[in-house]
């Protein structure tokens, strides 16, 4: 069968899980699609677990050589992105759908059957417009046991709060649910090294320049441990009183986070200014300034940039 997409599949010292997430990728119902992995360096049996699925499926599995360094998920994704592009033709692609496949997880075995579905469906027949899909999770411990049947009521997402100026402060999209097409990866690319995440930094260039789409049930099993690079937390509302809330506000300092959120805003401005539209400028502008180090001022700029855009 002639492969559509590419399974993108970062690992770092992921062994014990590993074999579960490519036993679900052999489980799912449609199958026209190769697996582009990568080892970030692990210490642990990762790499040999990928070599040997590679040597048992040469036609549908192919391994970057080995690397010693670890280089983070970014950073090792955006090589991912960057092979599936250069080796397009040799992998028998003609215009590449890539899927982000996380080392831990399990997917539904319909996953990607549904999420290409949508991808057309949105595309609505002209793939020059980037498209990213996702979906929701459902929450699993360690042992695969079940958590939450849903990560963003988990988190305490607001998902129709989607648009670019609510993505330059709040990241929606997990990566191991996405789906992109080759207009989004040829937007996006590079990926800046002020980028928090892969998949904040498509879901910006989405929201941007296209369309993001969203299936509201869970296509993946996301597991929970203590190697998690990002994973969930139960969202709770703070009880708040007036005078905590001032003390709140006051605070002498700065948010780590949010530093990080006004650098990879302005990282954006600096690739993206020149084609994007002068309102979307403005809000990255915005969310530039919480890089400043006083944590009263950066609070007032994230409360500012959190109002909702009409």
């Amino acid at each position: 069968m002639v492969p559509s997409l590419v399974v993108l599949l970062s690992t770092y010292n992921g062994e014990r899980f590993l074999a579960d997430q490519l036993d679900s990728l052999k489980r799912q119902t449609r199958q026209d699609f190769i697996v582009v992995a990568r080892d970030d360096g692990s210490s642990d049996g990762s790499r040999e677990v990928l070599e040997d699925y590679a040597a048992r499926s040469p036609n549908c599995f192919l391994l970057l050589p080995k690397d010693p360094e670890n280089r983070g998920a970014c950073a090792s994704f955006a090589i991912l992105m960057q092979t599936a592009l250069d080796q397009a033709a040799e992998l028998g692609l003609e215009s590449p759908y890539l899927m982000f496949c996380d080392q831990d997880d399990i997917w539904r075995e319909d996953k990607i059957e549904r999420q290409m579905n949508l991808m057309r469906a949105t595309e609505a027949g002209d793939p020059s417009v980037p498209v990213l899909v996702h979906s929701d999770l459902e929450v699993v411990s360690f042992e695969n046991d079940h958590v939450a049947p849903s990560f963003a009521a988990y988190q305490g997402l607001d998902i129709d709060r989607n648009h670019f100026s609510d993505m330059t402060i709040s990241n929606l999209v997990t990566g191991c649910t996405a789906l992109i097409n080759e207009a989004l990866v040829r937007r996006a690319l590079p990926i800046s090294t002020d980028a928090i995440m892969h998949d904040w930094w498509l879901a910006l260039t989405a929201s941007a320049f296209g369309k993001v789409a969203y299936i509201a049930e869970p296509m993946v099993r996301y597991r929970q441990h203590d190697a998690n690079t990002i994973g969930a937390r139960r969202h709770t509302t703070a009880r708040i009183t007036r005078w905590s809330h001032w003390r709140r506000l006051i605070a002498a300092a700065s948010n780590p986070h949010l530093l990080e959120v006004g650098s990879q805003a302005s990282a954006f401005l600096r690739q993206h200014g020149a084609i994007l539209s002068r309102k979307q400028r403005r809000s990255l502008r915005l969310c530039s300034l919480l890089r400043v180090r006083v944590g009263l001022l950066q609070r007032v700029v994230y409360r500012i940039a959190r109002v909702k855009k009409k």
